[in-house]
C-alpha cells in the first residue's frame, strides 16, 4: 500500500484536508496491474502508474469523473476551497469536453455560485452521473447552460448517492414485488384480509419494539390506522409529519413543529456517563435540510427503483431527526409509504419490514452506523454547563450528501426476507387455522370462542395440548382430546409439508 498513492476523491481529501467521510471506493495508483479488492464493505481500486493524473484539483476531479462513483459531499467540500479561476480555465480550454462540463455543472449545482463562463455551445448532452457506476433517475433534467442531463437522485439541498452494485442489481432482477403478487394470487379474500390484518399488527408491535417500547392501547391503534392510510400520506407537508408524530408518541412529547434544539442519540452507562452514538443536525440547519429532504421525495417519485427510493427517503429522514421523539417509527412508516405509493406492495397489503429488522437488530445498527460513524469524526462538539450538546462547526453538508448504497442493499434484503417469511407464513397460518378449526368442529360441536382457543392452543404447541391448556378444557374427555389432536396434526402435516422445521415452528408459535 505504501507504494501506491491516492488519486481522485481520496486524493482531494488528503490534498486539501477536507473534513468529510472517505469515499466508499478508494482509488490508488502504483506498480502492478489493475486490481480491485473489497474489505469491510469498502472497495479499493488499484491502477497502474499510467493512470496517474496531474496532482492538482483539476487532475483529481477529472480522474474522479472518469473512473469513480461520486460522493457529492467530497466535491462540495473541494469546491469550497477551490479557486474558481482554475475551473474556468479548464472549461475554456476544453469547452466541448464532457468532464470539464460535468465539473462546471457540479460546481454551480453544489455551490449555488456561477462561474464566469458563457453557456455551452452546440455540443452533445452528457449525464451528470455515470449510469454504469450509479443508480440514477429514469429521466434527467436538462441543464442547457452546461449541456448536462441532471440524473442525480436528489436536489442541491439534499442529494445522497447510490452506487450500482452487483448485489443491488441481483435484488432488482429477483422482482420481489412480482413474487409477492404471485403469492397472494388466487388467495381467498377472507384469508388474505385476516392475514394482512395481523401483518399490520405485527409491523406496529415490531416498530415500537425496535425503540424498546411496547405498542399498547390507543398509540398502537393510531399507528395501525396510519399504516393503513400510508399511500395517501403527504410527506412533503411538514404539518402531515407533525400530525403523524403527534399520533404515535406520548402526548407529553408531541411536537408543534421541527425541533429548535440540539438532539443526539446515545445511552447512559454506569448510571451517570453519557455515551454519544449519533449527533443530529444543528437546529439552525434542520428547516433547510428538511426542505431539501422534501424535494428529494418529490424528485424520486416514479423515477427510480422503489426500494432504493424507500431507503433514501426513510433513512434520510431518520438521519435528520427533526423531532424529539418518534423519528424511528416515522422512518419505518416512510418505508411503507414509498413502497405502497409506488405500487411495489400489492394493494392493501403490508410487508412487515420491522419484523425482519427485529430478527437482525445488529444488522440494523450496522446499517445506521455506516452513516453515523462516518460523519462523527468531522463534528466538533462540546458539553455545555447545562449538560447539553453544542455543535461548533458547520455540519449541514455531512447530512446532505452521503453514500446510501449499503442502506439500499440492507432495505432490499429485509423486504425480500419479510415477503418470503412473514407474508408467506401468515398466509399459511390462516389457512392451517381455518382447516384445523373445521376439523375440530366436525368432531365436536363447541362454541366458536372455545373452538378457537382450542385450535390456537394446539397450533402453538405443534398439535398437542400442553398440560396448562388441557386443564382449561376439562369438559373434554381424554379420548376426545386425543382425537382432536390427531385431526389437527393431520391438517398441519398436510398444509406445512413443504416447510422446513424453522418455518413450521415460527408459524405454529403465532
Amino acid at each position: 500500500m505504501a507504494e501506491h498513492n491516492p488519486v481522485g476523491q481520496a486524493a482531494l481529501i488528503a490534498k486539501f484536508g477536507l473534513r468529510v467521510p472517505p469515499p466508499a471506493v478508494t482509488s490508488l495508483v502504483g506498480p502492478g496491474v489493475r486490481r480491485t479488492t473489497v474489505e469491510d464493505s469498502r472497495t479499493v481500486e488499484k491502477y497502474p502508474q499510467s493512470y496517474a493524473p496531474e496532482d492538482s484539483l483539476i487532475g483529481h476531479i477529472k480522474f474522479a469523473l472518469r473512473y469513480e462513483p461520486l460522493q457529492l459531499g467530497i466535491l462540495a467540500a473541494a469546491f469550497k476551497v477551490a479557486d474558481p479561476r482554475e475551473l474556468e480555465a479548464w472549461v475554456r480550454a476544453e469547452p466541448t469536453g464532457a468532464y470539464a462540463r460535468r465539473a462546471w455543472f457540479f460546481y454551480e449545482w453544489l455551490t449555488g455560485r456561477t462561474l464566469d463562463l458563457p453557456d455551452a455551445g452546440v455540443v452533445t448532452y452528457t449525464d451528470a452521473l455515470d449510469g454504469k457506476l450509479h443508480i440514477t433517475t429514469a429521466k434527467g433534467i436538462t441543464s442547457r447552460r452546461h449541456k448536462v442531463s441532471d440524473n442525480i437522485l436528489g436536489r442541491p439541498g439534499f442529494a445522497p448517492t447510490v452506487r450500482r452494485t452487483p448485489r443491488l442489481e441481483a435484488f432488482q432482477a429477483e422482482a420481489i414485488d412480482a413474487e409477492a403478487r404471485s403469492m397472494i394470487a388466487g388467495c381467498d379474500p377472507d384469508v388474505l384480509a385476516r392475514a394482512v390484518n395481523y401483518l399490520y399488527t405485527k409491523e406496529t408491535k415490531s416498530s415500537f419494539q425496535i425503540e424498546n417500547e411496547v405498542a399498547t392501547g390507543q398509540r398502537a391503534e393510531r399507528f395501525v390506522a396510519a399504516l393503513r392510510s400510508t399511500k395517501s400520506f403527504e410527506p412533503t407537508d411538514p404539518a402531515s409529519l407533525v400530525a403523524l408524530q403527534n399520533a404515535i408518541v406520548d402526548p407529553r412529547y408531541a411536537a408543534k413543529g421541527y425541533r429548535d434544539f440540539q438532539n443526539f442519540v446515545g445511552e447512559t452507562q454506569g448510571g451517570y456517563r453519557e455515551v454519544v452514538h449519533f449527533i443530529c443536525p444543528r437546529p439552525q440547519d434542520i428547516h433547510t435540510l428538511m426542505s431539501g429532504w422534501a424535494e428529494i421525495t418529490t424528485r424520486l417519485q416514479g423515477a427510480v427503483d422503489p426500494v432504493v427510493e424507500a431507503a433514501l427517503v426513510s433513512f434520510g429522514f431518520v438521519f435528520l431527526h427533526p423531532f424529539e421523539d418518534g423519528n424511528g417509527r416515522i422512518h419505518r412508516f416512510l418505508m411503507h409509504h414509498v413502497l405502497a405509493s409506488e405500487g411495489f406492495t400489492p394493494p392493501d397489503v403490508l410487508f412487515p419490514v420491522s419484523a425482519a429488522i427485529i430478527r437482525d437488530r445488529r444488522g440494523y445498527d450496522v446499517a445506521l452506523e455506516t452513516f453515523s460513524k462516518a460523519i462523527q469524526p468531522h463534528i466538533d462538539w462540546r458539553w455545555t454547563p447545562a449538560k447539553e450538546i453544542e455543535v461548533e462547526n458547520d455540519t449541514a453538508d455531512l447530512y446532505r450528501y452521503f453514500d446510501a448504497t449499503l442502506l439500499a442493499e440492507y432495505l432490499y434484503a429485509k423486504v425480500a426476507e419479510t415477503v418470503r417469511k412473514d407474508l408467506k407464513e401468515e398466509l399459511d397460518f390462516v389457512a392451517v387455522y381455518d382447516a384445523a378449526l373445521e376439523a375440530v368442529r366436525e368432531r365436536i360441536d363447541m362454541p366458536d370462542r372455545r373452538a378457537s382457543l382450542l385450535v390456537r392452543g394446539l397450533l402453538q404447541n405443534h398439535g398437542t395440548l400442553s398440560k396448562k391448556k388441557r386443564a382449561e378444557f376439562s369438559e373434554l374427555t381424554d379420548d376426545e382430546v386425543l382425537a382432536l389432536q390427531a385431526a389437527v396434526q393431520e391438517v398441519m402435516e398436510e398444509r406445512t409439508s413443504g416447510d422446513d422445521n424453522g418455518d413450521a415452528e415460527e408459524t405454529s408459535s403465532r
